[in-house]
C-alpha cells in the first residue's frame, strides 16, 4: 500500500486534473453557448454553432461529473462544506446546465422567430451562468469561506449566505474563468467554421486572449496586496489520520505567494498563462486554429493550476474559524479508500480519455453551412 502522505498528494493532484479537464474541454462548448446570440447573424450561422457542439457537450461534462464524485469519495469534508456553503450557486450551476440539452432538443422543434429567439438565449444562459459562477466560487475558495467545524463531534457549520459570496475578489475571478471560457469558444469555434463566422471568431478570440491576460494580471495584484492568504504555524504531520483541529493557522497579507519562493517550480503556471495567450494571439495570426486551441488549453491549464498552488496544502480554508480550515493533510478518506479509489482511477480514466480520443477523430472537421440546408 502506498504511504498515506503519497496518496493524498496523488489525490490532490487528480483532483486538479480533473477540475482542468472540465475546463478544457466543457470549456470549449460552454464558450460557445455564451457567444451564440451575439457571433451569428443568421439562422444558418446560429445552425452551424449549434452543430459544432452538439455531439460533444454531453461527453465533455463527464469531467465535471468525475470532480464532483472524486470530491465526494477522496475529500468528503471539502464535499461537505462547498456543497453547503456554496449550495445556491451550485444549484443554479445545475440549473443551467439542465437548460443546455433542453435548449439542443427544442429548439428546432417549432419554426417561429421568437421560439428559437428564446432557446438561443436560454443557449447563452446555459454557458454564461457556469462560467461565471463557477469562476466566482474558486474566488470565494482563494479568500476562504466562513465556516467552523466543531471540535468535538466534527460537525460542519457555515456561517455566510449567496449575496456574501458576490464580493470583488470573487467577482473578478469570475469575470478571469468567463473571458478564458469565451477565449476557448471562440478558437474552437473558428477551428470548426468557415467565412464570416469564422473571422468573427478570431477578432473574438484575440479581445478575448488580451482581456484573460489583463483580468489575471489584477487577480495578482488583487492577491498580492488585498488578500489575505493562509499558512501553518504548527507542525505537520503529513500521515496522521484526517482531523483539521490538529493545527493552528494564521493570515496574512500576500502569504499566497509564498509557495512562489519555497518551491519556485509553482511559478511554471502562471508562465504557462503567459506563454499560452501570447502563442494564442501568434497562431490566430497565422490562421492555424488548431494550435491556437492547444494554446488556449494551455493559457487555462496555467489559470487553473495557480489556484491550486499558490494555496497548497490549504484545499478549503475558513475565513470563520482559522483553524477549521481544510488541507490535504487533514481533509481526505481514509489510507485504504484512497488507495482503491486510486486503482479504480487507473483502470477507468483512460477509458474515458480514450473514447474522447476517439469521438474527437471520428468526427473531426468543419460544419459548413450547406450541412446545415439539407438538414431543412
Amino acid at each position: 500500500m502506498l504511504d498515506y502522505e503519497i496518496l493524498r498528494v496523488i489525490w490532490w493532484l487528480l483532483l486538479g486534473t480533473l477540475l482542468i479537464g472540465y475546463a478544457i474541454m466543457d470549456g470549449f462548448d460552454l464558450g460557445v453557448s455564451t457567444l451564440l446570440p451575439f457571433i451569428a447573424k443568421t439562422e444558418t450561422e446560429k445552425r452551424v454553432l449549434i452543430n459544432t457542439i452538439e455531439p460533444y457537450w454531453e461527453g465533455n461534462q463527464i469531467w465535471l461529473v468525475l470532480g464532483g464524485g472524486a470530491i465526494f469519495a477522496a475529500w468528503p469534508a471539502i464535499y461537505a462544506v462547498s456543497f453547503s456553503g456554496l449550495y445556491l450557486a451550485l444549484c443554479l450551476v445545475l440549473v443551467a446546465l439542465i437548460l443546455r440539452p433542453v435548449s439542443f432538443a427544442f429548439r428546432n422543434k417549432y419554426e417561429d422567430t421568437k421560439w428559437k429567439g428564446f432557446w438561443t438565449w436560454t443557449h447563452f444562459v446555459s454557458g454564461f451562468l457556469p462560467a461565471l459562477l463557477t469562476g466566482v466560487a474558486v474566488g470565494n475558495v482563494i479568500i476562504g469561506l466562513p465556516f467552523k467545524i466543531d471540535p468535538f463531534d466534527l460537525s460542519i457549520t457555515y456561517h455566510g449566505n449567496f449575496f456574501q459570496l458576490l464580493n470583488p475578489f470573487a467577482l473578478l475571478c469570475g469575470l478571469v474563468s468567463l473571458s478564458m471560457i469565451i477565449m476557448q469558444g471562440s478558437i474552437y469555434t473558428a477551428m470548426k467554421t468557415e467565412d464570416a463566422l469564422h473571422e468573427r471568431s478570431k477578432v473574438i478570440a484575440k479581445y478575448a486572449g488580451l482581456l484573460l491576460l489583463a483580468l489575471y494580471a489584477v487577480g495578482a495584484l488583487f492577491t498580492a496586496f488585498l488578500v489575505k492568504g493562509y499558512i501553518i504555524t504548527s507542525e505537520v504531520i503529513a500521515n496522521a489520520p484526517s482531523n483539521p483541529m490538529y493545527k493552528t493557522v494564521e493570515q496574512g497579507v500576500g502569504v499566497w505567494f509564498h509557495n512562489f519562493v519555497d518551491m519556485p517550480w509553482t511559478l511554471l503556471a502562471p508562465a504557462l498563462v503567459i506563454l499560452g495567450v501570447v502563442l494564442v494571439l501568434r497562431f490566430i495570426k497565422l490562421d492555424k486554429m488548431f494550435c491556437a486551441l492547444i494554446a488556449s488549453s494551455t493559457a487555462i491549464f496555467g489559470v487553473v493550476a495557480t489556484a491550486g498552488v499558490i494555496m497548497f496544502p490549504f484545499i478549503l480554508p475558513s475565513s470563520y474559524d482559522l483553524t477549521s480550515s481544510l488541507t490535504v493533510w487533514d481533509a481526505s478518506s481514509s489510507q485504504l479508500t484512497l488507495q482503491i479509489m486510486l486503482i479504480v482511477t487507473i483502470i477507468f480514466l483512460p477509458i474515458v480519455l480514450l473514447y474522447t480520443a476517439w469521438v474527437f477523430r471520428v468526427l473531426r472537421g468543419k460544419v459548413k453551412p450547406s450541412s446545415i440546408e439539407e438538414e431543412y
